[in-house]
């Protein structure tokens, strides 16, 4: 799209589903460098991604030829697709449904990144729950508590 000048930054959050921790540390890059594949193919840039292992952060700029949902879309279809077709793990991985979309401006992006960066320390205070909901009442989203991601009970 000639004479079109976009800087669209968006720190995306999702989980395995029921939140198993299944993602091992054993092929996590590998994951990473896939999921890295996808995003480069779908024309954005990633800028970080990490996780622990029930979920993942990913920040992307993105360019706005695709809309946020058919990315995660492709991301996280192609992903699982992957992750079975490696046999990574024992019983059939999915995603869990929804995601988490957040908006940062480019004088935000290193803290995000670092934020990123450092999810296992991150984790070590706080479950991806407590974060999750943290995030929501940052950006000031309305949620049910009902729907956020489910755990296997």
């Amino acid at each position: 799209m000639p004479n079109t000048y976009t800087q669209i930054h968006i720190h995306f959050v999702f989980a395995v589903k029921y939140r198993n921790a299944i993602i091992h540390n054993t092929w996590k890059d590998e994951l990473y460098k896939y999921i890295s594949g996808v995003i480069k193919n779908n024309n954005h840039k990633l800028l970080a991604i990490n996780g622990v292992s029930d979920h993942i952060h990913i920040l992307i700029g993105i360019r706005p030829v695709q809309s946020i949902s058919e990315l995660m879309k492709s991301i996280k279809q192609n992903s699982s697709k992957w992750i079975n077709e490696n046999k990574f793990v024992n019983a059939h991985f999915e995603w869990q449904e929804g995601y988490g979309a957040f908006s940062y401006s480019k004088s935000h992006l290193s803290a995000v990144i670092n934020y990123i960066h450092n999810q296992e320390l991150h984790h070590k205070n706080k479950t991806f729950r407590e974060e999750y909901i943290d995030f929501l009442n940052k950006f000031e989203i309305d949620f049910d508590e009902k729907f956020i991601f489910k755990e296997l009970i």
